[in-house]
């Protein structure tokens, strides 16, 4: 029997946005936090490159400033991304 239940189960961790910055792309506002690489400990799949984002990898968490249409909160869209990547997305 696992110890925690699974992250669908459990509710989504709140979005600090206090420590998020708001960025212009192409596609509206976007907004981008970092996550240092001590407070990094799960793997991600970067949106950008489809690459594994490592555990123990600083990165930025990116979520719409608004949640998309008929999304109950941009939590569940917030993404992990490579800074690089992230920074290359226009």
């Amino acid at each position: 029997m696992p110890k925690h239940p699974s992250k669908h189960l459990r509710a989504p961790r709140p979005l600090l946005t206090r420590f998020a910055s708001r960025e212009n792309k192409a596609d509206g506002q976007w907004m981008v936090e970092t996550m240092r690489a001590e407070n990094a400990a799960k793997t991600y799949r970067c949106p950008g490159c489809d690459l594994v984002v490592s555990p123990g990898t600083t990165h930025v968490v990116v979520w719409p400033a608004q949640p998309a249409i008929g999304s109950s909160s941009a939590v569940a869209d917030r993404r992990h991304w490579h800074t690089a990547c992230w920074k290359l997305r226009h």
